[in-house]
């Protein structure tokens, strides 16, 4: 009896999960479906093929995901020196810099963007792509530092000592040793990089000024439309990058835990 409710509470849980997928795929592929029918009438794929004939649907895509990718590589360039230094030292004023680095987590997004937009028009960034990667780091940062200090509070810095007096270089030493030993955190990292980045909606509209249009963008505008089926089809195309982000994470920690077990 216990089984049969934890597996019914289980399967309660996964349906209201993919529910909104569900409702998504019915609204992207079907035309003709009014209320009270339970299903649609009609099923085509005139809707969705509208929308990525769309120059606008692409190039959002394609900039959104420029963004975010450069976004998650300066995120790790900034964040693996300060993740070291937080992770791997005690040093006085630790805890000031952990607050200090998570304020914009804390401070309300809207008056980050503010600031922000003032600052950019002043130097000429708003209204460029240069300008959203920079608004972007913002909130990224935060997130890619704690995920990497954690993974170097756990480090033995003899590895890297061991390496030096076997005649390593530095830079040999950074790539062989330090980045394989941080590899599943900087995936990690990396990861929560895209996803913020990717669906940052107010800084881009802030910083962007209407010349930087991704996806979120454009799904936010088709929104106040209200045509359900445009909005389920730029909701999916939205979730696409996501989760094949999210399936090559999994496959390359994956990866990296059957080669460390190989080893030992």
């Amino acid at each position: 009896m216990k089984y049969i409710a934890s597996y019914s509470l289980r399967v309660i849980l996964y349906l209201i999960l993919i529910a909104p997928l569900l409702l998504f795929i019915a609204y992207a592929f079907s035309t003709r479906w009014f209320f009270p029918q339970p299903f649609p009438v009609e099923w085509t794929l005139t809707t969705f093929q509208r929308a990525i004939d769309d120059s606008r649907t692409l190039s959002s895509m394609a900039q959104g995901i420029w963004i975010a990718v450069l976004v998650s590589l300066l995120s790790l360039i900034l964040a693996l020196p300060a993740a070291r230094v937080l992770g791997l030292r005690k040093f006085r004023g630790r805890q000031l810099a952990w607050l200090l680095l998570f304020l914009p987590t804390v401070i309300p997004p809207l008056a980050i963007g503010m600031g922000l937009n003032i600052l950019f028009l002043r130097i000429g960034l708003a209204g460029t792509i240069a300008g959203v990667v920079l608004a972007h780091i913002i909130p990224t940062l935060p997130y890619t530092i704690f995920t990497l200090s954690s993974a170097f509070a756990r480090f033995d810095e003899n590895y890297e000592f061991q390496a030096l007096a076997l005649g390593a270089s530095p830079w040999h030493i950074f790539f062989k040793v330090t980045l394989r030993m941080l590899a599943p955190s900087l995936i990690v990292a990396t990861l929560f990089a895209f996803l913020i980045s990717w669906s940052q909606y107010l800084l881009t509209l802030l910083i962007g000024g209407g010349q930087v249009i991704t996806l979120p963008i454009l799904l936010f505008s088709a929104a106040s439309s209200g045509n359900p089926s445009t909005i389920a089809v730029l909701s999916l195309l939205f979730i696409a990058p996501p989760v094949v982000v999210i399936a090559a994470t999994a496959r390359q920690l994956n990866q990296h835990g059957n080669e460390i077990r190989e080893q030992y």
